[in-house]
């Protein structure tokens, strides 16, 4: 356990950090989700639009270093291919 003033507020902070970034992945999952939900059910233009607000969220999950950068551009890729793919 913690004994000096400072260790103590660092367990704080990162209590807190921890759970805004099990928020910011799961809004992620989330997002991701409804993209590949749409691809399932083969409509294209719902999935265009849950492709949008997806890439927008993992971009900004890769800006605040819960995702690598070229994690999200590889995912988005896939993503953005298969939807393309839809007829």
């Amino acid at each position: 356990m913690a004994t000096h003033k400072n260790a103590e507020k660092k367990i704080r902070q990162i209590a807190r950090r921890t759970d805004v970034n099990t928020a910011r992945m799961s809004r992620v999952r989330t997002f991701v989700k409804q993209v590949e939900e749409a691809i399932k059910t083969g409509d294209k233009k719902n999935a265009q639009e849950a492709l949008k607000v997806a890439e927008s969220e993992m971009a900004r999950a890769a800006q605040k270093g819960l995702l690598h950068v070229k994690t999200t551009s590889r995912k988005v890729s896939r993503l953005s291919s298969t939807v393309k793919a839809l007829s």
